[in-house]
């Protein structure tokens, strides 16, 4: 799961294995693989860094449940 910022400042978890595409529009809009859309404060940057950075924390077993509460 990723933490991602809502435009109204809420903080909410997704799962980085349903995003479908991303777009810059200038706004983020993440698209699942549901059809659902999210809008994000966090440019494409961030969210691709914020992917891997989950994805090599768990393959490489790093990845704790209480060390991503900040991301």
């Amino acid at each position: 799961m990723v933490a991602v910022t809502g435009l109204n400042g809420i903080i909410f978890a997704i799962n980085s294995d349903l995003i479908e595409h991303v777009e810059a529009t200038p706004d983020t809009v993440i698209t699942l693989t549901t059809g659902n859309k999210l809008v994000i404060r966090e440019g494409l940057e961030e969210l691709t860094a914020k992917v891997i950075a989950f994805r090599h924390a768990v393959q490489t077993g790093f990845y704790r449940e209480t060390d991503h509460t900040d991301a």
